[in-house]
C-alpha cells in the first residue's frame, strides 16, 4: 500500500489517468509521484461530495445533506442545481450522471420534489422526462445509471424509515416519464425481506444488493434476507446469488465479480460466495450504512481505478492507495 500526503483531507476522489483529482476541492490533483498540485478553482460554497460522468466530461459537486449542487464541465460551471428542502438534512442528495445507449450524457436528479426523478440532457439542460407524473411517497437516493445506460438504480427509503432499492427502465421512462413513479422492474415476490443498506451495478445485467439485520417479516421465502449480499439478474429475473455475511457491508463499489465493501475498513468480497477475498483493517473508513439517518457519519470518499487494480481511499491526513488482488480466473 502507498500513502500520499495531503495538505487537507480530500472531499472527493476520481482517477484521471494515473492522477487523482479532488473535484470538490477545485481540481486539486495528485500525480503518480505523490506530488500534490493546487486547486484551479474555488467553489466558494461548502460542497462535500461529487459524482463524475462515465466519460469524465461532466461532474456534479454537491452537499450530501443539503440542497445545493453545481454541474461542471471541467472547471466550467454549466448550471446550478437544487433539490427540495424536505428532509434534505437527513438523506443523501439524489444525483447521478450517466450515458444513454445513443451516447447522450444525462443528469438524473430530483430538482423539484424529493419523490420525482427527472432526467436531463447534461449539455443542454433539456428535460427528457417532461410529462404528467404520479409519484409515490418514496425518498430517492444513491442513484446510479447502469453501465449500458438502460436502467436506473435508486437505493432510497420510505417513511418508517426503511431502506429500499428500485430499478427503472430508462427507455420506457423517456417515452413515458411516469415509469419513474412506478414499482420499477424488480418484482415484489420473491424480493427482499430486509432493509436495503446499499446497492451497485456489477454490469448492465447484474445488480449487487446489501441488506442490514432488520427483517421485513418472519416468513421463509426465496428472497434476499437480513445481513445478506445478493446478486439480481435482470435477464434471469431472479436472485442468482444470495450469501449471508457476519459484518456490515456499508457502501458497495463494483469490481467485476467482486465488490469493495466500505464499512470500518475496505473489504474485497466475492459476490458469488460472499467470501472476503482481501481486507485492509489499517485503512479506516466511516461506519456508514444506508442513505438516511445519522448526519455525523459521511459516505466514504474512495475511487476505484477504471482498470480495477487500485483503490484510493481518503484519510484525514493522507490518501491510501491499495493494490487490489488480481481477479480469480474462471
Amino acid at each position: 500500500m502507498i500513502v500520499l500526503k495531503v495538505t487537507e483531507e480530500a472531499q472527493s476522489l476520481v482517477w484521471d489517468g494515473d492522477d487523482l483529482v479532488d473535484v470538490v476541492g477545485g481540481g486539486r490533483r495528485w500525480s503518480p509521484d505523490g506530488v500534490e498540485h493546487p486547486a484551479s478553482v474555488i467553489h466558494g460554497f461548502l460542497f462535500d461530495r461529487s459524482v463524475v460522468s462515465p466519460s469524465g466530461r461532466y461532474s456534479v459537486v454537491y452537499t450530501e445533506r443539503g440542497t445545493k449542487a453545481l454541474l461542471l464541465e471541467g472547471d466550467r460551471l454549466v448550471r446550478e442545481l437544487n433539490r427540495s428542502y424536505y428532509q434534505a438534512d437527513v438523506f443523501d442528495y439524489p444525483v447521478a450522471l450517466g450515458a444513454l445507449p445513443d451516447g447522450r450524457e444525462v443528469l438524473v436528479h430530483c430538482p423539484e420534489e424529493y419523490n420525482i426523478l427527472e432526467i436531463e440532457d447534461a449539455e443542454s439542460g433539456e428535460w427528457l422526462t417532461d410529462g404528467e407524473r404520479q409519484p409515490r411517497d418514496l425518498f430517492h437516493s444513491r442513484l446510479a445509471v447502469s453501465p449500458g445506460g438502460t436502467h436506473l438504480l435508486s437505493a432510497g427509503w420510505f417513511w418508517h424509515p426503511y431502506g429500499v432499492v428500485e430499478v427503472f427502465d430508462l427507455a420506457g421512462a423517456l417515452t413515458d416519464p411516469a415509469v419513474l413513479d412506478g414499482r420499477g422492474v424488480l418484482p415484489l415476490d420473491p424480493g427482499i425481506d430486509a432493509e436495503v443498506a446499499s446497492a451497485c451495478w456489477l454490469d448492465d445485467d447484474r445488480l449487487a444488493v446489501a441488506t442490514d439485520g432488520e427483517p421485513l417479516d418472519d416468513e421463509e421465502t426465496p428472497a434476499l434476507g437480513p445481513r445478506q449480499l445478493g446478486v439480481w439478474s435482470l435477464s434471469a429475473g431472479r436472485w442468482i446469488h444470495r450469501n449471508t455475511v457476519d459484518f456490515c457491508l456499508g457502501t458497495l463499489i463494483a469490481r467485476g465479480d467482486t465488490v469493495v465493501s466500505l464499512y470500518g475498513h475496505p473489504r474485497l468480497i466475492d459476490v458469488t460466495t460472499g467470501a472476503v477475498v482481501a481486507e485492509w483493517p489499517s485503512v479506516e473508513v466511516p461506519r456508514r450504512e444506508g442513505s438516511y439517518g445519522v448526519t455525523h457519519i459521511p459516505t466514504p470518499v474512495v475511487a476505484l481505478h477504471p482498470d480495477g487494480t487500485r483503490l484510493a481511499v481518503a484519510q484525514p491526513d493522507s490518501i491510501a492507495l491499495i493494490t487490489l488482488p488480481e481477479p480469480i480466473a474462471d
